[in-house]
């Protein structure tokens, strides 16, 4: 890899920063691609139950380079999206640490993350209708989905920034943290999440994504199929006897 994304793992969670400052991480072909190849390894690598992913130089991502764009160059990676997340996020836990700006594509992956942490100073936007392009890489389905209708229309329609203080209002924001806190805050939440089973975090989570769309006569069925493997595995009878023991649990993700 290159250094547009810098890598770290800190006790079983992979962190990933976008490391293009002097363009606020907008995101180009090459980064795309090394964003995909982190998410590959996160779920490649057992030891690894989840990831953040964060920017450096106080900013989160800008969005899509538009300079590359210009030259005919795409920010996408096939099956995974744009910035080699928007289409497929990971199956285990992924947090979004966020200082400064994240938006266009930027805002679009941190939706695709599943919890988002942000500077009381950070500002979320899709400002894509300014430019005379639109927000495809999931935002126009997802933000109505996390903020009530109107609202999110309202900033669809606008362009206008959102600010942390207003997205930790309406829901979109876990925790709020000082300027410079991010990072540290969602490392934090990281690692009480993964002291739970992981072959419990994984099936938790697809549920909870994909159970949108499911009626409410077929969901408690549709959802076996994903958690009747973790209630038979031996992580679930590990948990039953750490608990009766009074000790914790040694998982083994199976």
């Amino acid at each position: 890899m290159t250094t547009e994304l810098l890598t770290d793992i800190r006790d079983g969670v992979l962190v990933m920063t976008l490391n293009r400052p002097a363009a606020r991480n907008a995101m180009n072909r090459s980064l795309s691609h090394e964003v995909a190849a982190a998410l590959d390894l996160l779920e490649q690598r057992a030891d690894l139950r989840a990831a953040i992913l964060t920017g450096a130089g106080g900013h989160f991502c800008s969005g899509m380079d538009l300079k590359a764009f210009v030259r005919g160059e795409m920010p996408q990676v096939e099956g995974r999206g744009f910035g080699g997340l928007t289409s497929r996020p990971p199956a285990k836990p992924l947090i979004a640490a966020v200082e400064g700006y994240a938006l266009a594509g930027g805002f679009e992956m941190v939706l695709a993350c599943d919890l988002v942490i942000a500077s009381r100073e950070a500002a979320f936007g899709l400002p894509e209708v300014k430019r005379g392009l639109a927000a495809t890489a999931g935002g126009l389905i997802r933000l109505p989905q996390r903020i009530p209708y109107h609202v999110a229309m309202q900033y669809v329609l606008t362009g206008d920034l959102l600010p942390a203080t207003r997205a930790y209002e309406l829901g979109l924001v876990n925790a709020l943290t000082a300027p410079g806190a991010s990072l540290d805050t969602a490392l934090a939440l990281a690692h009480r999440m993964i002291q739970n089973g992981p072959l419990a975090l994984i099936a938790a989570k697809r549920v909870v994504r994909e159970s949108r769309d499911w009626s409410e006569d077929e969901a408690l069925e549709r959802q076996g199929c994903y958690t009747d493997a973790v209630l038979a595995s031996d992580d679930g009878k590990e948990g039953a006897r750490a608990f009766a023991e009074k000790r914790p649990p040694v998982w083994k993700g199976a």
